[in-house]
């Protein structure tokens, strides 16, 4: 059922991206290439560009609305949390003492004294 939706988005996508580069910011786009007659006889209204608004604006809103149903579809995983190894090792790591200073290396034992000079 995710996967369909997450199709479905995808070629809602598409379909917009398409419409976009139909469209001309300025007003021309295909109703202009075509002129008014020519676009109300292709689509059969007599604004093509309100069409193409309509048109994307509903890509848009259908995209994220099957976006915010995709959360609700997805199977969740109930008390789990994170698995990672990561995660794992840091919880059966032990802290050092609040006290306790951190050992250095060679810290336990003292230096040798140096050999008297002859």
């Amino acid at each position: 059922m995710f996967g369909a939706v997450i199709v479905i988005i995808c070629i809602i996508a598409v379909l917009l991206v398409f419409v976009v580069l139909v469209q001309n910011p300025k007003g021309g786009g295909l109703s202009g290439e075509f002129g008014t007659a020519g676009a109300s006889q292709m689509f059969g209204v007599a604004r093509t560009g309100d069409l193409l608004e309509q048109i994307t604006w509903g890509g848009a809103i259908a995209i994220a609305l099957l976006v915010l149903a995709s959360k609700f579809i997805t199977p969740t995983t109930s008390g789990e949390g994170i698995n990672s190894v990561n995660v794992e090792k840091a919880a059966t790591k032990t802290l050092p003492a609040a006290g306790a200073a951190p050992a250095l290396p060679g810290a336990g034992s003292p230096a040798p004294a140096p050999a008297p000079a002859k």
